[in-house]
């Protein structure tokens, strides 16, 4: 029906729109809505499509739809923002999941497909088993329900996994009987699995990136063999937009994707002793040398997130501008774990996104301040990644928080880093260590800056 291919035209158009929309934090919020009228706009017009069905299959589809909008929404409204990799980890997994059924549906009942459909449909499958496998492991690692864990001859055994998905891929599409796809979609599950499992926590972030990715591409390949072009705009737009956010984060953590994939890099790479004494430093001597600085740049990471701490960060931040001190905020590409995530936090609190600044944009300007405050921010951080060859995170881009005049990190304890590393600038003769909840420091720096 024409109408319906119209729908699906304006549908992707404002797919378009809303990821144009999304790649700034001023526009993000309405991105959000128009991405979201056009998947509306979607799954309406998927009701007028030939061959939907009848009243019972209309009615299987509303209720699937209520149930999974329920629960979304709850979950959406209940879920912390530093539990958001997880939740990200969990709906790649879901999408990747119901991709993958779509193809066994398309596969074993749905007939009528040519040559061509079977193989881009084995292919989606395929790809979307392996998302729904990794990302629900993916989920668990970053929930803390497990850790990495690698055995002899991994890289091997994964290969020899590989080919014997490749071979059933293909009897899949020369044979195409529901005991040779069933085989198949374990095997996919188990290369899903057996992918994920050893890759460290400190490297989660970029596979949840990469099964992103791969979920939209499973997404538009059953697209392709439903003649759906809503479903296969909306993934290969997800498809491109995960890959190049993976190869960003990836180029944020100075690692390739192999890398990531192959080494088992991040959950058992704790580094070398670091030689010298952490200096802790008391509230007022730390509000003191903010209140009388002429600029002050904050880096926030993970720890703020946490705390929740973002609010009085910003009314701290007021204080200052009081005194006549400029701050400035330094985000790290991958800071908090998510790109972005220290972005969202920030505006959430008001903080104007003029005082916002990416790594190359307030790199240089470290140099020049008086006080660089750390607020829960580790790895991102870490002189290491710069001048030690022999650390894991050596060529990481960080921020050069270590050559301000002074550096104050706000941090609970003396733990490492997610990455388990330690980190060279808490040893650093500039640097002081403000021990304690970043919320409880910030409400404390606030009363002793009221004081001057």
């Amino acid at each position: 029906m024409w109408f319906v291919q119209a729908a699906y035209f304006v549908a992707a158009v404002l797919f378009i729109l809303g990821l144009k929309r999304m790649s700034s934090p001023k526009t993000a919020r309405g991105g959000f809505y128009v991405a979201g009228i056009g998947m509306v706009i979607a799954v309406v017009a998927t009701f007028f499509l030939p061959g939907v069905g009848g009243v019972t299959n209309i009615i299987l589809i509303l209720v699937a739809l209520a149930l999974g909008g329920v629960i979304s929404w709850v979950s959406g409204k209940r879920v912390s923002i530093t539990a958001m990799p997880q939740m990200v980890a969990l709906y790649n997994g879901m999408g990747g999941g119901a991709a993958a059924a779509i193809a066994a549906h398309a596969l074993t009942v749905g007939g009528g497909h040519g040559t061509s459909e079977v193989v881009v449909g084995v292919v989606g499958a395929l790809i979307g088993a392996i998302s729904f496998s990794g990302s629900l492991v993916a989920f668990a690692k970053l929930q803390g329900w497990m850790t990495a864990w690698r055995f002899p001859l991994q890289n091997y055994a994964n290969a020899i996994v590989l080919a014997a998905m490749a071979v059933f891929a293909a009897l899949a599409i020369v044979y195409g009987n529901s005991g040779i796809l069933i085989v198949f979609f374990l095997v996919a599950l188990a290369l899903g699995v057996l992918v994920t499992v050893p890759v460290g926590g400190a490297d989660m972030p970029v596979m949840i990136s990469l099964y992103n990715a791969m979920t939209g591409l499973a997404v538009g390949f059953e697209g392709y063999v439903f003649g759906n072009p809503a479903m296969i705009v909306a993934g290969m737009i997800v498809g491109a937009a995960g890959t190049l956010l993976t190869v960003l984060m990836a180029k944020g953590m100075n690692r390739s994707v192999t890398n990531v994939l192959f080494a088992g890099f991040g959950e058992t790479a704790v580094g070398g002793e670091v030689e010298g004494e952490m200096k802790p430093i008391e509230v007022n001597d730390a509000a003191a040398m903010m209140a009388y600085a002429n600029h002050v740049i904050i880096a926030p990471g993970y720890g703020m997130a946490v705390a929740q701490a973002q609010h009085k960060l910003w009314e701290f931040v007021k204080l200052l501008g009081e005194h006549g001190v400029k701050v400035s905020f330094a985000i790290h590409p991958v800071a908090g774990r998510m790109p972005g995530h220290m972005n969202v936090l920030l505006a959430e609190a008001g903080v104007p996104y003029d005082k916002i600044h990416d790594l190359e944009e307030i790199n240089e300007e470290f140099a020049t301040a008086d006080v660089a405050l750390v607020i829960g921010a580790n790895d991102v951080v870490n002189p290491a990644a710069r001048d030690n060859k022999t650390s894991p995170i050596y060529g990481m881009p960080i921020l050069n928080v270590d050559r301000a005049e002074n550096v104050i990190c706000c941090k609970r304890g003396k733990g490492r880093g997610f990455s388990g590393i330690e980190n060279e600038l808490f040893f650093r003769d500039n640097t002081r260590m403000l021990y304690g909840d970043a919320q409880e420091s910030m409400s404390r720096l606030i009363q002793a800056v009221k004081a001057y």
